[in-house]
């Protein structure tokens, strides 16, 4: 009976759940999106919470601590001194988990993993890929019209050396 037992093993020993773990924090933090296995990104989403509520004391003993789970000086500073700041007073609540279906290769459930304060990052980011793909289908559309268009040309100039 699992009475009072927390957590998701993963499929893991302890030292590699640890890691994966930090990991998947430092990678959060640092891209304020990440995509991977429903079961990691909530399992990830309270190793999460919890870090950034200890955080929020804003010391040299809690820096320390979480220099000793992320071991990116960047992202720390990033958490210390960006991510901290926006959440402000926010009781909690922190990440959002959103579902998104099963992976093809193995049918893994697969999840979005994201900081709420941090939507405009991902929009922004969203607007630019839809941006820059309209760009390249639009310069594929132009190339695509010149070429026809010097065909066409060709085409009567042939088309007139005959008739004379």
């Amino acid at each position: 009976m699992r009475h009072s037992v927390k957590g998701r093993k993963l499929g893991r020993t302890a030292s590699h759940r640890s890691a994966l773990l930090n990991a998947l924090t430092t990678s959060l933090l640092k891209h304020k999106r990440i995509k991977t296995t429903e079961a990691k990104a909530k399992e990830a989403r309270t190793f999460v919470e919890k870090l950034i509520t200890k955080a929020k004391r804003n010391d040299l003993h809690v820096r320390r601590q979480v220099m000793s789970l992320i071991h990116d000086k960047d992202v720390v500073n990033e958490l210390f001194s960006e991510i901290i700041p926006k959440i402000g007073e926010r009781p909690g609540g922190y990440t959002r988990v959103v579902k998104l279906g099963n992976r093809n290769g193995d049918a893994a459930a697969m999840a979005i993993l994201e900081l709420v304060d941090y939507n405009d990052v991902a929009n922004k980011k969203a607007e630019e890929h839809k941006a820059k793909r309209e760009l390249k289908a639009k310069d594929k559309a132009d190339k695509k019209g010149s070429d026809s268009i010097e065909e066409a040309t060709v085409v009567e100039e042939k088309t007139s050396k005959k008739s004379k």
